[in-house]
């Protein structure tokens, strides 16, 4: 079931979404080079901690197999929930953060591909592309039109520029729960509502080098690419009213 979002609800997410934004700012510099993505992960929990908020990932899933940190780090062929680890980032990795804050109950998502140091030409590519997919997607957003729409622009985009489109996981309500009803696919396919005011979605596009395959690691989490090729991420949470969109999370593709 769909839970539409008052605007008392809507305002309690936006706050959480820039407390995100505003973490992100911080954390973004550190990802270079020499450092390990266990050290990423503690500076979260800490930073959130501080912040007065709960990390919304923490804990989440299974109860025998929950998500062990506040943040996921997925680097190069890893596509999402990378978990932290005594890894140490190089030269030419693409790192994928995801993340998201329980502020008072309102919960917040995002996600964006850093590249570390000096990434190839191909790479970088696939980065801009994967967050141009986002904004595509997000332009397709409006109150009365269906919402697979989304997925046929984030797909349109991705295949026109020759990479694989991931289908086994998708984007996301959310905002009182870190996942709730709808999903959003990137590609064309399941059930397709019409888009309400008081939606509140994460839409995150997942797009590969090479092939939209992907496998899911013995760890039950970390998803990488079936052919080995690099993957980028970028998600936002975005608002649907009667007459606009409101992207909730903070533009980071200064970045890039």
């Amino acid at each position: 079931m769909i839970r539409l979002k008052n605007e008392r609800q809507i305002d309690g997410i936006r706050r959480s979404c820039k407390l995100l934004g505003a973490m992100y700012r911080e954390l973004i510099p550190l990802v270079k080079p020499g450092v390990r993505t266990i050290d990423l992960d503690q500076w979260t929990r800490d930073w959130i901690k501080k912040a007065g908020g709960k990390p919304a990932f923490l804990g989440y899933g299974p109860q025998k197999r929950p998500y062990p940190a506040a943040l996921c780090v997925s680097i190069n062929n890893e596509v999402i929930h990378g978990i932290p680890s005594k890894r140490v980032i190089r030269e030419g990795d693409l790192v994928s953060l995801d993340s998201g804050i329980d502020l008072e109950g309102y919960i917040s998502d995002q996600a964006l591909s850093v590249e570390a140091g000096k990434v190839s030409d191909a790479v970088h590519a696939l980065n801009i592309t994967t967050n141009e997919c986002l904004y595509r997607g997000i332009a397709a957003v409006k109150a009365g039109d269906r919402l697979l729409q989304i997925a046929r622009a984030v797909e349109g985009h991705a295949l026109s520029r020759g990479y694989g489109v991931v289908h086994e996981f998708c984007g996301h309500g959310v905002g009182l729960a870190l996942h709730e009803d709808p999903q959003v696919p990137n590609y064309p396919h399941g059930p397709n509502p019409r888009m309400t005011g008081g939606m509140v979605i994460a839409i995150e596009p997942m797009i590969n080098l090479g092939t939209g395959d992907v496998e899911v690691l013995e760890d039950g989490w970390t998803v990488v690419t079936a052919d080995n090729k690099p993957a980028a991420h970028w998600e936002h949470t975005v608002a649907i009213f009667r007459d606009h969109t409101e992207i909730l999370t903070e533009p980071l593709e200064h970045y890039l």
